[in-house]
Formats: C-alpha cells, sequence, structure tokens
C-alpha cells in the first residue's frame, strides 16, 4: 500500500495457506522503481515446530473471523502511516493450515530512512499480535492439538 492510496482500502491480507517465497522475491523485485525509498524491513513469521509434552508441532491451523480482522489489519495500516513516515506497506498472514518451516506473515514496510522502517515494521507486527483476531491451533505429529497462545 503506498502512502499516497493510505486512505483507500486496500487488498485483502489473509492469504489461504503458506506465504509463498516467490511472493515475498516478487514483493521485493516491484519495489525497485521506487526511487524516493532507502530502505526497507521485513518480518516474516515462521511456524516453529515446537515440543509440548512428548509431542512435537507439525504445522499451525489458523482460522479468524475474516471481516474483522481485515478491518483491524486496516486501522492498524492507517494508523502506521500517520505514526510513521513510511512510504509503503504490505501485510499478509496465512489462514488454514501452514506447515512447521513455512511462513505464515509477511510485513513489508519501506521508508525514505532505516529508522522508520525499522520502527514501523516493529510496531505494526507488536499492534497485529495483540490486536487481530488470528487464532492458531498446534496440530501435532500424533493428530492431537492444543490451541497456541499468542507470543
Amino acid at each position: 500500500m503506498d502512502k499516497t492510496n493510505a486512505n483507500k482500502k486496500s487488498g485483502k491480507v489473509l492469504v489461504q495457506g503458506a506465504i509463498q517465497p516467490d511472493a515475498i522475491a516478487n514483493s521485493i523485485a516491484k519495489h525497485s522503481t521506487k526511487t524516493s525509498i532507502g530502505a526497507h524491513d521485513i518480518f516474516l513469521g515462521q511456524v516453529r515446530s515446537d515440543v509440548s509434552g512428548s509431542s512435537q508441532v507439525s504445522s499451525i491451523e489458523f482460522s479468524v473471523y475474516e471481516e474483522m480482522a481485515e478491518e483491524q489489519f486496516h486501522t492498524i495500516r492507517e494508523a502506521a502511516f500517520k505514526k510513521f513516515e513510511i512510504i509503503c506497506m504490505h501485510i499478509y498472514h496465512s489462514i488454514g493450515t501452514v506447515n512447521a518451516g513455512e511462513i505464515c506473515l509477511f510485513v513489508f514496510v519501506s521508508a525514505r530512512h532505516r529508522q522508520q522502517a525499522f520502527e514501523a515494521c516493529r510496531w505494526i507486527v507488536e499492534e497485529i499480535k495483540a490486536k487481530v483476531p488470528v487464532f492458531g491451533k498446534e496440530i501435532y505429529h500424533d493428530n492431537t492439538h492444543s490451541w497456541k497462545v499468542n507470543q
């Protein structure tokens, strides 16, 4: 989302399944023509293969109330453009099943200078974790599951 379009609602944030590496690379590549940008900061959230008791996580199944989540993502975007001197931002979050080792959250922030990009990206990720109603159910190798605590 470019700053010039900050007041418009942007495209959907929620994507089915893992966020593919080629989608991340393509997003980065598209910014080479935006010569007012001097810095990018990227956060990639990856599903860990944690162990709980004797069970190891094989995937996380993300569920969400889509309309509410998309609205909250939009609110976070709008606030970020007001709070930080950023030029462009993209946020994608997985829904459905994402296997251990795959990417489930992609936040990409562009600014004239690195400090603004760093600060904005961290703030956006923390806001997402605190405010967006996305729920993760950890699926273990033995086919049992438990709801993930957001950290």
